[in-house]
């Protein structure tokens, strides 16, 4: 049987439903399609059928069960669901970690002998729980405004009426985010995090069905963890390509993060032909990588963002080593932060979208005017300062005018989010899926993972969910299609011959092997900031020139990607804009704005 849930559009004034039209031709107009979706998370779930697959036939022809392994004739390959110890990260040679550290117990201090400020916070995503989070620990009372029933922004999720969670994205954490470690610290909710064995694990495209992973020793610190780890799998590159990818890498570990910033203008490719590395390298590698750190093919990635990556990965012994959250992420994360906030003086409200950002006549801000009844004017909600958390293309959409003449606000134009689909396929019986994050090195899948090894709420010892990320899926990201137009029925038909590449042995497009229960897809028209090259110089600063106006998200600048980890350090960096301020305590001061926005707002106004 088929049958449709209702599609909820989380739009910016409001909350309505509706049912996606049959015909996909609807939206064959792209721009169309770009505007309304700039507003939009579309949610589809479909039921392909419920019919219970005796135990006997859960295993495909050629391959035996045993004790919670699958044997078959082309590999044996371990399932079952085991975690590992949580890693030390408060080290003195951790820097990163440290670094956070020293910043929560700043903004902690400065809670002593300060006026506390009421804080309007517009968005409750991680960016604004973030900040939020940090303003009571300096003494402040946050207001967050969340414009849906949940919270969680792009970590939000919701159950389908069988009680599955639906989840905007597949998440995972590393022990290179030293910001959101320390946040599960401060919160004590260390335990909620599964963490994997330190592996890197890639599907191998030439032999289907086959895996390879890069095995961190446990006992050997970083840099010379990932050396070995590199230097010991065969299965990818030759010893000739691993040199030709080490070397270039050498000046990155010599000049730091000022070497890594100075090649965002370059993409991957070009960084790539500059340093004469083998196309092949991009296909073994670089393509995977860059799939899974921002949805999108190498040659329109800025090098920036993969060697941010690399160099937190060489330089943190656990950095990449991946994790896990054990359920849920509305109540095993944003429910504790909520909790924190309101048992610490601060407001968490849902339900209220912000309709203007109205102004005084100076152009600092009056009020968050929220959306009242039928679309209309709503209450104002007046503070002392003001926050937006609110992703890129929507602060962009909610900009005063007056605000836009401004070449702080109109750098903002240079930014956008990119589009990423989440696929959720539940199955009538196990699969051999490695309980770990998975590079499947396919055309049209970046990372998944087989929730029901990797998760406690999701553990399943009989049937497997596997979660996906579909990227990147559209032409400007480097897909051969706009697959956000798509039907959903057409992207899980392509994410099953992807996985019948991945699977052989188990799963068929036809259906003639696993079957397919139950599939849902999530589309994220505009997700995190699209990281073309070039980029960087027009990331905002979280202090603005509007007096009383702050920004967060993981668009704005920091020195970590569009990311979970970006989120909260975005927050946590708005949040010490506001406790200094208060304090009487110097900022860092504005972010000065690239030139070239100055001189294009010069002709404009010619």
């Amino acid at each position: 049987s088929r049958r449709n849930t209702i599609v909820q559009v989380c739009a910016t004034h409001q909350v309505v439903e509706l049912r996606i039209p049959p015909n996909p031709s609807v939206w064959a107009d792209s721009e169309q399609l770009e505007r309304h979706m700039a507003m939009t998370t579309l949610q589809h779930t479909r039921v392909v059928g419920s019919t219970r697959v005796p135990r006997s036939t859960r295993v495909p022809r050629g391959t035996s069960r045993v004790h919670g392994k699958c044997q078959s004739r082309r590999r044996v390959l371990q399932v079952l669901a085991q975690d590992f110890p949580t890693p030390d990260l408060d080290t003195p040679r951790n820097a990163n970690y440290q670094e956070a550290k020293a910043l929560s117990k700043k903004i902690a201090d400065l809670s002593k002998g300060t006026e506390s400020k009421t804080v309007a916070i517009v968005g409750g995503g991680l960016a604004g729980l973030s900040c939020a989070k940090y303003l009571v620990d300096a003494g402040h009372k946050p207001i967050l405004l969340e414009r849906n029933r949940m919270l969680g922004g792009k970590v939000s999720a919701w159950q389908d009426e069988d009680g599955d969670w639906i989840e905007t994205g597949l998440h995972i954490f590393f022990g290179a985010y030293p910001n959101m470690m320390n946040l599960f610290k401060e919160l004590d909710i260390e335990d909620r995090l599964q963490w994997k064995e330190h592996t890197m694990t890639f599907a191998m495209q030439q032999i289907p069905g086959d895996f390879t992973s890069f095995s961190f020793p446990p006992n050997l610190p970083a840099p010379f963890n990932m050396a070995y780890a590199i230097l010991t799998n065969d299965k990818m590159l030759t010893w000739p390509e691993k040199i030709q990818t080490g070397v270039p890498l050498l000046p990155m570990l010599i000049n730091g993060q000022d070497y890594v910033d100075a090649q965002d203008e370059l993409s991957v490719s070009e960084w790539m032909e500059k340093n004469g590395m083998p196309k092949r390298i991009s296909d073994e590698l670089f393509i995977a990588m860059g799939k899974a750190l921002d949805f999108i093919d190498p040659d329109k990635l800025s090098m920036a963002v993969v060697l941010t990556a690399m160099n937190r990965f060489l330089n943190e012994t656990h950095g990449s080593k991946t994790a896990f959250l054990d359920g849920n992420q509305p109540d095993r994360l944003c429910a504790p932060l909520k909790e924190y906030i309101e048992a610490r003086g601060g407001e968490v409200r849902v339900n209220s979208p912000l309709k203007a950002i109205e102004l005084n006549p100076d152009n600092s801000v009056k009020g968050f005017r929220l959306t009242g009844a039928d679309g209309k004017p709503g209450p104002l909600v007046e503070a002392d300062v003001y926050v937006s958390a609110m992703p890129v293309d929507i602060m962009k959409l909610m900009c005063p005018d007056p605000w836009r003449q401004m070449p702080f606000f109109s750098q903002l134009s240079e930014l956008e989010g990119i589009p990423v689909i989440n696929v959720h396929l539940w199955f009538d019986r196990k699969l051999t899926a490695p309980d770990s994050l998975v590079f499947s090195r396919s055309p049209l899948l970046s990372v998944y993972a087989d929730m029901s090894s990797a998760c406690k709420e999701y553990y399943s010892e009989e049937r497997s969910m596997l979660e996906l990320v579909f990227a990147p899926c559209s032409v400007a990201a480097g897909a051969d299609r706009n697959w956000i137009a798509a039907s959903d029925e057409d992207i899980v038909e392509a994410t099953l011959k992807e996985l019948e590449r991945l699977f052989p042995l188990e799963i068929a497009a036809d259906g003639s092997m696993a079957k397919l229960r139950k599939f849902a897809v999530v589309k994220t028209p505009r997700s995190v900031y699209a990281a073309i090259p070039g980029r960087n110089k027009f990331r905002p600063s979280q202090e603005t020139p509007v007096g009383n106006f702050v920004l967060a998200g993981d668009y704005t600048s920091q020195k970590f990607l569009g990311s979970m980890e970006g989120a909260v350090l975005s927050g946590k960096l708005a949040a010490e804009v506001i406790a200094d301020r208060a304090a009487g305590h110097p900022t860092q001061g504005v972010k000065a704005v690239h030139p070239s926005v100055a001189s294009a707002e010069s002709v404009v106004a010619a």
